[in-house]
């Protein structure tokens, strides 16, 4: 099992990745699309990153916004794995 890191070590991690924020006990990004097609596209995109890193994020879809969560429920809490998995998702998308 992986260890759940501090609040601590968290912000300073999120120095490096901003578009994250914490909250609710979860690393938590927000996008906005043009309409709901674009939205289900982009999750249907996450999906498939999710499905390969094995680590699946909360989703929330609300017409053209869609707000993704990281959080090791395994671990209790968020670990490296779930800044890796927001690195990766900034990295294949970027903020507009």
């Amino acid at each position: 099992m992986k260890k759940a890191m501090t609040e601590t070590e968290i912000k300073d991690a999120l120095k490096t990745n901003s578009d994250w924020t914490l909250r609710g006990g979860k690393l938590v990004r927000e996008w906005s699309f043009k309409d709901f097609l674009e939205a289900m596209a982009f999750v249907n995109r996450v999906a498939v990153l999710a499905e390969t890193a094995n680590h699946h994020p909360d989703i929330d879809i609300r017409y053209n916004q869609v707000t993704l969560g990281l959080v090791s429920h395994d671990a209790g809490g968020i670990t490296q794995r779930d800044l890796s998995m927001a690195g990766q998702l900034t990295k294949e998308f970027p903020p507009a």
